[in-house]
């Protein structure tokens, strides 16, 4: 299987995830309008909308990672002469890949702090199950900046992507 094939899926995977938990909220929410304007509001409505947000957040996030679709200084590095690009490029990536990695590292080693815990609606749901959210996200992310990385290092070695005048930076 080839890399633009493993991106591909990996793309539809993550917006199938996203577009699901997007579709569950919105019914979520739906719902718990319905309830409410009845006078009979669903006790668990805020706390799933919570999570689902989360979800939706981190989620998306790796999605928007994987369509490099986040804030970045791409002008700062095209303006940069082709030998300091790559090194450029490949310092920003360990440095977004070290965050991330740190952040599923936390994320992972919380979980037996909140093993014993529970959502306050719904006492059945461990907070294990919803906070796992936090190192699965990052791995995604993670997984997503790999993948684009043979792309970003080829675009930063390509010397037709340098700018030299500052109007050029950002057209």
């Amino acid at each position: 299987m080839t890399l633009s094939r493993i991106r591909a899926a990996y793309e539809g995977l993550l917006e199938t995830i996203v577009f699901l938990l997007m579709t569950a909220l919105a019914i979520e929410v739906i719902v718990g309008v319905v309830f409410r304007s009845l006078g009979e509001s669903l006790v668990w409505y805020d706390e799933v909308a919570s999570i689902l947000l989360a979800w939706l957040t981190y989620y998306g996030a790796a999605l928007a990672a994987h369509k490099r679709a986040h804030i970045g200084f791409s002008g700062l590095v095209d303006s940069l002469r082709p030998a300091l690009r790559v090194p450029a490029v490949i310092f920003a990536e360990a440095c977004v890949i070290s965050f991330f990695a740190l952040t599923a590292w936390v994320g992972w080693s919380i979980m037996d702090v909140l093993a014993t815990d529970y959502l306050v609606s719904i006492p059945e749901v461990s907070v294990n199950y919803t906070q796992s959210v936090i190192p699965i996200g990052a791995l995604l992310f993670i997984i997503a900046q790999l993948l684009n990385l043979p792309q970003v290092l080829a675009e930063a070695r390509d010397p037709r992507t340098q700018r030299t005048h500052p109007a050029e930076v950002n057209p």
